[in-house]
């Protein structure tokens, strides 16, 4: 016997799952706070394509990147807190194994196990069971996979049309959609330079 108590001796289940608890709130709050800074960042991004000032750019350019070193840092501590929470979950797991073998080792299954014969029958009753069992999920998997293999989907409803390969490629590049905003800004200059004319004429 040891001459001096480990202070494990003293440690409740209660304790280590409090403190993964807290771990846990402290994770949440981190990924919110990643997560938050990540669509402000997207957002910054389609500002700074956007702005033709050269000194907004730049103001955009440098929130961008202290944004990114703030997550980079959370991301950091959200992945020490992880580990830090495996190893209490590994601790608490131990606690519980030896609650576990403590209680069955006061329940008395000597008899029980002596019966070789008797238990020689159940288990091999018990595996029966287990591959009847199994068998029936198989045999229900291979039916499945039967009925399925001879199904094709409806190009109609889930096929990709012309039209969604167009809208696919511009959501890619963003080129497009930049081209027909800013010759839908120069017929409409167009226009009304044209209207203007008219009026001046009459």
């Amino acid at each position: 016997m040891w001459p001096f108590k480990s202070k494990y001796d003293k440690l409740k289940r209660e304790d280590v799952v409090d403190a993964i608890c807290s771990l846990e709130k402290q994770e949440d709050d981190l990924e919110e706070a990643i997560s938050s800074r990540a669509r402000e960042i997207e957002e910054l991004l389609a500002k700074g394509r956007k702005e033709t000032n050269r000194e907004l750019k730049l103001f955009y350019a440098k929130k961008i990147t202290s944004m990114r070193e703030e997550n980079q840092t959370d991301v950091k501590r959200a992945m020490y807190l992880m580990y830090n929470m495996k190893l209490l979950r590994k601790l608490k797991s131990t606690i519980d194994d030896n609650e576990f073998f403590i209680k069955t080792g006061k329940v008395s299954l000597g008899n029980l196990l002596a019966d070789q014969k008797g238990l020689a029958q159940f288990l091999n009753k018990a595996l029966n069971t287990k591959v009847r069992s199994e068998q029936v999920l198989t045999d229900a998997d291979d039916t499945w996979n039967e009925i399925q293999s001879g199904y094709e989907e409806n190009e109609r409803i889930y096929g990709v049309n012309e039209q969604d390969d167009e809208l696919l490629a511009m959501f890619e590049t963003g080129e497009q959609l930049d081209a027909e905003m800013g010759e839908l800004g120069v017929k409409n200059e167009e226009k009304k330079a044209e209207a203007q004319s008219d009026e001046n004429l009459q």
